[in-house]
């Protein structure tokens, strides 16, 4: 599946959220839903579908708050010399918004998954409603502290797993916050794996090789 095959952005009527869709096939087997980084847009994750597998119906879904002419974001974010200081409240209603949007969408076995702060929300809807989806990846984000009182039971966390991925030589998030999501994940007793890359932040092949084998065991896709 190629960028030209996703249909132009369409707004879901009960979220607000725009979207893309693209599949491969007639009959996906499995969803992914992809969410791009603050500053960007959904279409920016478009070329990642053709390096996954051919089963699946990706969605890609475009942040609520724009920060720019084609820049979108789930949450305002100030990065500083203490760390990234982030809008709570806007991540929480785009967390909400996220429970909202997977819930309307007809069924089919569901990743969520996505870059910077678009893994952040992932992680975030993740470990909050583990029933929702079958697994979550962070890719080059972060967990966010502030979730704790939020994570579901560890007997809801059984059924989902996770992948992390991150760059040795990232300057925007440091690798340091994936080593803290693997140890947050493992403590609360989430299935996952972690990948680390000589990449900054940013996405590369071979990491897309790993999630693609990674979706392939958690969705029912024909191995």
């Amino acid at each position: 599946m190629h960028d030209s095959s996703f249909s132009e952005a369409v707004r879901e009527p009960r979220t607000g959220l725009f979207f893309r869709k693209g599949c491969g096939t007639s009959a996906p087997k499995g969803r992914l839903l992809l969410l791009h980084g603050v500053g960007s847009n959904e279409a920016n994750l478009a070329s990642l579908a053709a390096a996954l597998p051919e089963e699946l119906e990706v969605i890609l879904v475009r942040g609520p708050l724009q920060v720019g002419p084609q820049g979108f974001a789930w949450y305002q974010v100030n990065f500083t010399s203490n760390g990234p200081s982030f809008n709570q409240e806007q991540a929480e209603s785009s967390r909400q918004l996220l429970h909202q949007f997977i819930e309307a969408l007809p069924k089919l076995p569901t990743v969520i998954a996505g870059f910077s702060q678009g893994g952040i929300m992932s992680a975030s809807l993740g470990v909050t409603e583990p029933e929702l989806v079958a697994g979550f990846a962070i890719l080059s984000g972060r967990m966010l502290r502030e979730l704790d009182p939020r994570i579901a039971a560890a007997e809801r966390l059984k059924s989902v797993s996770a992948f992390i991925a991150h760059g040795h030589r990232d300057n925007v998030l440091p690798v340091v916050w994936a080593k803290e999501a693997d140890d947050w994940l493992t403590r609360i007793g989430v299935t996952h794996e972690t990948h680390f890359y000589d990449m900054a932040h940013e996405i590369v092949a071979e990491e897309l090789v790993d999630f693609s084998k990674w979706l392939t065991n958690i969705l029912p896709l024909s191995k």
